[in-house]
């Protein structure tokens, strides 16, 4: 991939302010692209995105405004725009959960249609949670999806990008696994209790473990972005399959630190309720399409990762 199929290219971005979207940007920019951000609050969010994207006030349940010119004009719109799943599932956070994912989709594509002649570029937003809780079996792009909420949720979602295909757009739906990077996420809150000689697996610890690096996750949405071949779903893990307690064991390793003393099932379903399943099951997840499409993961085994990110 060369960065001329990035420069002078029209790129929206949703979710610009979190952990993928700031890390994407950044890219973006050193890549040549002319990025536009949609965001809550311009002024305020300024600050939290690097380099000096246009910024347009954003959010799933906008009215039409410039934000629509910016999306039906662009080459490319990458939506990473989501709630946090990580808490307990009030009925005010299925609501956050659902607008922001789903009904936010639903407006950017209804916004794309605004410029029929133009074909686009949609990479969406997903999650490995398509597949439902603890998936022992290796499951990949062609499997159904799971029954409970993160994946009944996770396939309206899709299905609400997959429309932008009926107007002539390429979709591409990231199925995100663990996204590891120091400045945020499941690893940062990791750290703390590691370094305070406290860490261990979190829960049963057999469960799967779908992790990627941040940089190879940017990697591959860039990937789905410069490679027509890449359309549809989209697992954004690394290839080395892992269960909890190795990824402890190895985040020990790095860290110099035991990894010992688990998080109790209990604690987990105590402080997060039923989206405790969130940590404590997981999915066994293959990036076959990745590889088949010529994907390199610049680091595709854990130990490597983790020494790049905190060793």
């Amino acid at each position: 991939m060369s960065g001329g199929e990035i420069q002078g290219r029209s790129i929206v971005v949703t979710g610009g302010t979190g952990l993928i979207g700031s890390a994407l940007i950044e890219r973006l920019e050193s890549e040549g692209a002319e990025v536009t951000a949609l965001v809550r609050n311009p002024d305020h969010d300024r600050r939290r995105i690097p380099g000096n994207p246009r910024l347009l006030k954003w959010k799933a349940v906008s009215e039409p405004g410039e934000w629509c010119e910016a999306v039906a004009s662009a080459d490319i719109i990458v939506n990473l725009a989501g709630a946090p799943l990580a808490r307990r599932w009030t009925d005010e956070a299925r609501r956050e959960i659902y607008e922001s994912r789903v009904i936010g989709t639903r407006n950017i594509v209804e916004a794309m249609a605004n410029n029929p002649e133009r074909r686009q570029v949609l990479i969406s937003g997903s999650a490995v949670g398509y597949y439902g809780g603890m998936v022992r079996t290796m499951v990949d792009e062609s499997s159904p999806p799971g029954e409970n909420y993160p994946a009944s949720v996770t396939v309206e979602w899709e299905r609400e990008a997959r429309r932008a295909a009926e107007q002539g757009a390429r979709v591409v739906l990231l199925r995100t696994g663990i996204v590891l990077s120091p400045e945020g996420g499941a690893l940062k809150e990791l750290l703390t209790p590691f370094k305070m000689m406290l860490g261990g697996p979190v829960g049963p610890g057999d469960q799967p473990w779908p992790w990627i690096h941040i940089d190879d996750e940017v990697g591959l949405i860039l990937h789905a972005i410069t490679n027509s071949e890449v359309e549809g779903p989209l697992n954004l893990v690394a290839p080395d399959s892992i269960d909890n307690a190795t990824f402890a064991r190895t985040l020990g390793d790095v860290l110099g630190r035991p990894a010992i003393l688990p998080a109790p099932r209990f604690a987990m379903r105590a402080i997060l309720g039923d989206a405790a399943t969130i940590v404590t099951e997981g999915q066994n997840v293959r990036p076959t399409k990745a590889l088949e499409t010529g994907y390199t993961f610049r680091y595709p085994e854990l130990k490597e990762a983790l020494n790049d990110l905190v060793g």
